[in-house]
């Protein structure tokens, strides 16, 4: 990969529209770079902050052209562009982070594979497509598991638990035609935690805070930062997080989910080859946000510190959350609030997110668990 420096001025193009492309439009804005983002859906968060916005399917070779001919470098906001496109642009355009990584992490059977030829543990699982390799799947792992789709999905979609027996033909004609498929072993884990790690065309390389993860139904609903682990947990969890990104000699930003089991064993879950919702807490808490970061990276400047200034609790709003805590603001901690431009509000929905910074988390955590906006004296961790 050639080692480019776009200076400001020139545009940034942004593969996605959504909230990631807007944050990353904000500190490219700050930084002195133009925007432009190719989005299929008119008035996108990302279009919302930049010069241009190109309205096509990701898939749109006619749109794509249109992109081109506006940008200076590329980057993408979420791994579910079409990698035909992002292959097609790279030839046209410098696009550091490359089409390798994002190909890889769009299958899920490809990224386990990938992680495990690095010697970093997975969750045990089988590739499956029908009915009766799920029934031999089952078999050699057991139960309870997760039937997960290998594309798509995010915040619970394209999964279903198996607990019992009784529950695989219930969860196959949910799941049937939407293959191929993986099964992955159920996890009995402590804790989820995550790293986001930054890596330049030049190789220099940085981690922000290991942050822990509470999900609710499926989606992210808490990051506590710094992560309430041992130290010996959370270097191994940046010392894999650094050997993922040298292995696949990243440029730009990478999110490396993990579980913590009771036996203080780590599994890579998943990983994000962009800034990640895990990672909105840097934009108050850090020396600098991921978003920062990842433009730096890209083009060429040396990356910023990523101390952690105070520690925080990052909670997402939802589309059932949006009005009350507009309205219930006055009695919540003091916090930081970030709301993304979409127009439409339907539960479960990402509308925005709440950074509190505070010296004492427990208190905190338990003014923000007992409000009455979320409502959750005991959130429910996700399970698998």
């Amino acid at each position: 990969m050639k080692k480019e420096w776009i200076a400001p001025g020139k545009t940034i193009g942004i593969l996605g529209g959504g909230q990631l492309g807007r944050m990353m439009a904000l500190s490219a804005r700050e930084m002195g770079y133009r925007v432009a983002v190719l989005e299929p859906t008119p008035d996108s968060p990302c279009g919302q902050v930049s010069d241009n916005q190109v309205e096509a399917e990701y898939d749109d070779l006619e749109g794509a052209k249109k992109f081109v001919e506006l940008c200076d470098v590329l980057t993408y906001e979420f791994e579910n562009i079409d990698a035909n496109t992002a292959t097609w642009l790279e030839k046209q355009v410098y696009l550091p982070q490359g089409s390798d990584l994002l190909e890889i992490t769009q299958n899920r059977i490809h990224e386990k594979q990938a992680i495990k030829s690095f010697q970093v543990p997975v969750v045990r699982y089988r590739a499956l497509e029908t009915a009766n390799e799920l029934q031999k799947a089952r078999e050699a792992l057991g139960l309870p598991a997760v039937l997960k789709t290998t594309r798509g999905g995010y915040d619970g979609k394209g999964q279903q638990v198996i607990r019992t027996n009784n529950d695989i033909a219930k969860a196959w004609k949910e799941m049937e035609g939407k293959g191929p498929f993986v099964l992955e072993s159920w996890v009995d884990f402590d804790q989820e935690i995550s790293v986001v790690v930054t890596r330049s065309s030049t190789g220099e390389m940085t981690t922000f805070p290991v942050a822990e993860n509470i999900h609710v139904n499926n989606i992210l609903h808490q990051s506590i930062v710094p992560a309430r682990i041992p130290y010996e947990i959370e270097k191994q969890a940046i010392d894999i997080a650094k050997h993922l990104a040298e292995s696949f000699h990243l440029i730009g930003t990478l999110a490396v989910e993990m579980f913590v089991t009771d036996d203080q064993m780590v599994y890579v879950n998943e990983l994000a080859p962009r800034p990640h919702n895990s990672g909105h807490y840097t934009i108050n808490a850090c020396e600098t946000s991921q978003f920062e970061q990842h433009i730096r990276a890209i083009c060429g400047w040396p990356l910023g510190k990523t101390d952690l200034l105070r520690p925080a609790v990052m909670v997402n709003i939802l589309g059932e959350h949006v009005d009350e805590v507009l309205e219930g603001l006055s009695d919540l901690p003091t916090g930081h609030v970030h709301l993304y431009g979409k127009k439409e509000a339907r539960p479960g929905r990402k509308m925005g997110h709440i950074t509190f910074l505070t010296d004492d988390l427990e208190k905190t955590l338990k003014e923000i668990n007992q409000s009455p906006i979320w409502k959750l004296d005991n959130p429910e961790e996700d399970e698998a």
